[in-house]
């Protein structure tokens, strides 16, 4: 599948941006600035680019995020000097932008103790394996996947669908960046979503309206925890089972029909 042009032009717009942030963020430091295009264009924005355009939207995603972060969450710091004799800490001068987003002092000085993602997915898959533990009375091995998409279309049919409350979920909603005119960069589309118990995170800026970019948002952070308590039964994997079964009937045909020509 090749990449549109249209693509091409996003990949340009999220480059731009990311750019004008990096210059802002790094002003006065031209070789740590250097050294980030660098990464960027050798890492995440390669030429040529890839060829599914799936991979090639979630890198021009990812490229905004990271200069939408770079912009607000990012500050230069330069030291002054390292202390005095009398026990100072060293002295550092930090550079502000427009754009910086600061907290209160309070929070600050006294920053919430958050739980990390990694920790809270642990704690959440060793709740759910003890669940299961519990459940289980025959055997304590983990169930087989079903080989065969018939029987993974009826297994999946069972599974249990996990349920998303608005009580578990951080939303927060910022500009838009990218192609699209006024109506993305100078609105709040772009939905955030934060899932509390499994620190899971989404991002969706899909389409102009910021209702319909809610519901996607939820969409996509349902099917995340749809394959994390399902996994092998989710609906994503059901679709990739799918794929793999026509391709699969497809040669089956074309290698009978050679065979009877």
């Amino acid at each position: 599948m090749s990449v549109s042009p249209a693509l091409l032009t996003s990949a340009r717009s999220a480059y731009r941006t990311l750019l004008r942030a990096s210059s802002a963020t790094f002003a006065g430091d031209p070789e740590v600035a250097q050294a980030f295009r660098t990464k960027i264009r050798s890492e995440i924005l390669t030429y040529p680019p890839p060829e599914d355009a799936k991979v090639f939207e979630g890198k021009i995603s990812l490229v905004q995020e990271i200069a939408d972060v770079l912009r607000k969450n990012i500050v230069q710091a330069v030291k002054l000097d390292d202390g005095t004799e009398d026990g100072s800490a060293a002295r550092f001068k930090i550079r502000f932008t427009e754009h910086t987003e600061l907290g209160s002092n309070d929070s600050v000085k006294r920053p919430p103790q958050e739980e990390s993602s990694r920790s809270a997915r642990k704690r959440q898959q060793t709740c759910c394996s003890a669940v299961a533990a519990e459940g289980t009375k025959e055997s304590d091995a983990a169930p087989r996947v079903p080989r065969y998409y018939s029987q993974l279309k009826k297994a999946s049919k069972q599974r249990v669908v996990p349920e998303l409350k608005e009580e578990d979920l951080e939303e927060s909603f910022v500009r838009g960046s990218g192609p699209g005119g006024q109506s993305i960069n100078k609105t709040e589309n772009n939905v955030q979503l934060l899932h509390k118990p499994t620190g899971f995170r989404v991002s969706c800026q899909e389409t102009r309206s910021l209702l319909q970019n809610r519901k996607l948002a939820r969409r996509v952070l349902l099917d995340k925890l749809d394959a994390m308590y399902n996994p092998g039964l989710s609906k994503q994997e059901l679709k990739r089972a799918l794929q793999i079964e026509r391709e699969r009937r497809r040669k089956k045909k074309a290698k009978q029909k050679a065979a009877s020509e």
